[in-house]
């Protein structure tokens, strides 16, 4: 146990690290936890990091449903009935446009093989709802229309990039159908049981309401992993069919956001950033940088006159066009998934792994540096009051 301690102890300390960097540099944590994670790929080595090992692969991929589950539990219902249209569309064009950019550009700028060209599109057409979740609720976007009209959009593109996957690559079996059934099953129960279930257990030391759910979302992203499918789906999904429910108790939210940003989310951003190899990229930068410019152009030349049809100003139209160049969960997945199905070869991987990392970086940074909307931040009356002390919770 020693070792484990001592590994615990150093990302940890990897996670403090950033969070005081994010505070001293203004960028967004989640952010400062990609580049800390880069840096100690490149200087720890991920041999050293244990990033391979069982346990920190679990506290990583449970960060990464719970985190997920969160933003889909952030999608106001109201809020998108009355921007459907506007997210939609945005969600849409911000994952055709890339698909076929970067698919293209593959194809015929790099020589890459159809499948592997298509499998690119695929993995540079994701938008990271981890970060741009991340980055909302950072800064309070995640309280207003705006901050949830982008959140929905972010579903769009994501959806399309799963169903994408789906159907291009990924086998359909019985599998798909009994995953698909259970997750239709779910959707539809959960709004139902989940209140009831809380309202009748919750309130307690035990926190039942955070064991419910975490046994849910496992359970779900365990088959989704039996289907061939990815653990975060049915994440998003159940956090927003649960959103008007379960995502208004404020306490509850309050809660699970500590115990994912606290301890999980660290331990997926880092280990997210640590595959990126400087030196490989060094050494043959030309597809990464490919798939990176072909990625911000295509969703630039996309999102952006999408924005302004809707009336958006050139500075919000900006920042939405990059929150929405952000990439990194389902295009780390998808490219992993190339690579372990043989579509891509080591080299195209590290490219598309190094391009998706630093799509979760570059639009980011200047995003904030030159475009954040700082007139849709939420007043100071608006934001989330600090929950009272309880003089005595109710015992178990």
């Amino acid at each position: 146990m020693t070792d484990i301690y001592a590994l615990a102890a150093l990302w940890i300390g990897l996670a403090l690290a950033a969070a005081l960097l994010a505070i001293r540099l203004r960028i967004a944590n989640a952010l400062s936890e990609i580049v800390v994670g880069v840096l100690a790929g490149a200087f720890l080595g991920t041999a050293l990091l244990g990033v391979d090992e069982t346990w920190i692969r679990f506290l990583a991929g449970a960060g990464a449903i719970v985190l997920t589950f969160l933003a889909g539990a952030e999608l106001d219902p109201d809020a998108f009935r009355r921007q459907w249209k506007e997210a939609t569309a945005i969600g849409l064009i911000s994952f055709f446009a890339p698909f076929i950019g970067c698919a293209a550009g593959a194809y015929w700028l790099l020589g890459w093989s159809t499948q592997a060209s298509l499998l690119a599109g695929i993995a540079m057409s994701t938008t990271s709802v981890a970060v741009v979740y991340a980055v909302m609720l950072e800064f309070g976007f995640n309280r207003t229309d705006y901050g949830k009209m982008v959140l929905a959009a972010c579903f769009i593109t994501d959806l399309g990039t799963v169903v994408g996957l789906g159907l291009i690559f990924a086998p359909f079996t019985f599998k798909t159908v009994a995953f698909v059934g259970a997750l239709a099953l779910a959707a539809l129960a959960l709004p139902w049981l989940a209140p009831r279930f809380f309202r009748r257990y919750g309130g307690r030391p035990a926190e039942i309401e955070t064991k419910f759910l975490l046994l849910v979302l496992l359970g779900l992203g365990a088959l989704a992993g039996w289907a061939d499918s990815e653990a975060v789906l049915p994440a998003y999904v159940i956090g927003m069919m649960l959103a008007g429910t379960v995502g208004r108790d404020h306490a509850f939210i309050r809660r699970l956001r500590t115990l994912t940003f606290g301890l999980l989310t660290p331990f997926y951003f880092l280990r997210a950033g640590s595959f990126v190899s400087l030196p490989a990229l060094v050494a043959a930068p030309a597809a990464f940088l490919a798939m990176l410019a072909l990625k911000l152009a295509s969703k630039s030349a996309g999102v952006y006159p999408v924005t302004r049809s809707f009336g958006s100003s050139h500075q919000v139209g900006m920042y939405t066009t990059l929150m929405m160049s952000t990439g990194l969960t389902f295009g780390t997945i998808s490219s992993l998934f190339g690579l372990s199905h043989g579509v891509v070869d080591q080299a195209q991987y590290s490219a598309l792994v190094a391009a998706v990392v630093a799509s979760a970086v570059v639009p980011t940074l200047i995003a904030n540096a030159w475009f954040l909307p700082r007139h849709l931040l939420p007043a100071a009356d608006e934001l989330e009051p600090a929950a009272p002390v309880p003089a005595a919770r109710k015992e178990g």
